[in-house]
């Protein structure tokens, strides 16, 4: 995880998995399946912060998923908590994703996101498959 990650961007990225008019199946299945783990209880889940997918994902340039930060209630977030302890992200940008309010609609919960871009892996629409091929060009690591 890079050193200091980046805060939320306004609004989350027109592919983002927690955007509700974002269209199915434009991740892999595993993308997907981590947003069902970010819903346990907070000792139950990950420990690393979920980043924007927009980005290289190892890269300096690392953002914290605006989706993430909006689906999710931020002080309830273990990753994020350690995020602080660990110096990855500053007093400043914890509390900018403890207050995010996404100015467009999310799914309510990762489980109810992954199952929505899961069901679309196997048969992407155009829209789809034109952001597959925009995030494709934009990623150095996926190509």
């Amino acid at each position: 995880m890079p050193l200091s990650l980046r805060p939320p961007a306004p609004k989350p990225c027109e592919s983002c998995p927690y955007r509700r008019e974002a269209p199915a199946g434009i991740w892999a299945s595993e993308e997907y399946e981590k947003l069902r783990h970010y819903d346990a209880d907070t000792p139950n889940q990950p420990t690393r912060v979920f980043q924007c997918h927009q980005a290289d994902i190892d890269s300096d340039a690392g953002r914290i998923c605006a989706g993430w930060a909006g689906c999710h209630e931020g002080e309830h977030l273990l990753a994020l908590r350690l995020a602080v302890v660990n110096g990855h992200i500053n007093a400043a940008t914890y509390k900018t994703v403890v207050d995010y309010e996404s100015p467009v609609p999310l799914f309510s919960a990762g489980a109810e996101a992954a199952a929505h871009g899961q069901a679309g892996i196997d048969t992407p629409t155009e829209e789809a498959r034109r952001m597959i091929s925009k995030i494709s060009r934009m990623r150095r690591d996926l190509r």
